[in-house]
């Protein structure tokens, strides 16, 4: 099978991602083999081709937003048949028996293995996944459509809960790439005002398309005070200004896998009950909600793709911020949808909600 291999972290304009000829995964006890068709781009992607996160294992397969077909069954499963189309998010597996895992926030568990880190990801034609930790992809979501829901849908959606974001509240998104345009989503379906802090002009165009109340900068200030906020930008230095931007009692969620330096900044940000979070990588129970929750809205999802061969053109994009949505590899034939040119895919007839 063909797959795009990381030997070396490099900075991305290097090029470090490399073709290669692999052989083709089997399952063993407990898992499927996927034959892939979409992979979603990261910014955790770009972290680990650039050396950022350590690497646990050398060469990797990067990517961990993977729509694929069943094609083999594993010893043991159960659930899942051959040729149902299913999604591999970032958690690939947990020891389901320490603390944190009994008590349901297995994204914390301490033996997690993830996706594209741990055990070979996306970037390939095939893949091998725990059944346990595969989602079942609603009928109806292409696959590149689907693709950005299992990470930036899943961590945009589970940082709206750690934000304690309440139907109706004002809402601050910092950071207006994959993540936050689903996130955006979920929080105008729930009925609150948001506000995004994002410099590019793509970004600021898209986010009032999809309902935002007032866009600017990120070290701008909104009209009136923000019930929540959640920083989707690697940046620390814009962690003042989200605090700056909440009200008492107020919280700023983080979600993020790497931040840089936070700056020294005055312990009156803080006072007045102002709570910082932050986003450690997500639950299937996470996963579930935002899949089941995504037709109901329904969620859209803008993309541009890119062959698989291009892996390390798209995630120099992804890191000059020169994608408009989020970035998808389109590795196989693809699901049925309308007439549109997969190399730049534009929303449709999708209008604000009033």
């Amino acid at each position: 099978m063909r797959a795009m291999i990381l030997r070396e972290p490099r900075p991305i304009s290097e090029a470090p991602l490399e073709l290669a000829d692999l052989p083709v995964p089997r399952p063993g006890p407990g898992e499927v083999q996927l034959r892939v068709r979409a992979c979603g781009l990261c910014h955790t992607d770009l972290h680990i081709v650039e050396g950022e996160l350590p690497l646990p294992k050398r060469p990797i397969v990067p990517g961990h937003q993977l729509v694929g077909v069943v094609e083999a069954l594993g010893p043991g499963v159960r659930r899942l048949r051959e040729g149902d189309r299913v999604g591999v998010p970032w958690l690939h597996q947990t020891c389901g028996t320490c603390p944190a895992c009994r008590r349901g926030a297995e994204n914390l568990c301490e033996n997690a293995r993830f996706t594209g880190y741990h055990v070979d990801g996306g970037y390939a034609e095939a893949a091998v996944v725990p059944e346990a930790f595969a989602h079942p992809i609603p009928d109806g979501s292409p696959d590149l459509d689907a693709a950005p829901l299992l990470c930036a849908g899943i961590i945009g959606y589970r940082a709206l809960r750690v934000a304690e974001v309440r139907p109706g509240e004002r809402l601050g998104l910092f950071g207006f790439g994959a993540s936050a345009h689903i996130a955006i989503q979920v929080a105008r379906y729930w009925g609150c005002e948001v506000s995004v802090f994002t410099r590019g002009a793509e970004h600021r165009r898209l986010a009032a398309a999809l309902g935002a109340a007032w866009v600017g900068g990120g070290e701008e200030a909104p009209a009136g005070a923000l019930d929540r906020a959640v920083l989707f930008a690697p940046a620390g230095r814009l962690l003042p200004f989200a605090l700056r931007a909440v009200r008492r009692g107020g919280t700023v969620a983080i979600a993020a896998i790497y931040l840089d330096r936070v700056p020294e900044f005055d312990y009156d940000l803080l006072y007045g009950e102002r709570t910082v979070r932050s986003v450690t990588a997500a639950t299937r129970r996470d996963g579930e909600e935002l899949l089941g929750l995504a037709p109901r809205i329904p969620i859209r999802t803008e993309v541009e793709a890119f062959p698989l061969t291009e892996a390390n053109v798209a995630l120099r994009r992804l890191k000059e911020g020169g994608l408009r949505g989020a970035g998808v590899l389109a590795i196989a034939p693809l699901a049925p949808r309308s007439e549109m040119d997969l190399a730049k895919i534009q929303f449709g007839g999708l209008e604000p909600e009033k």
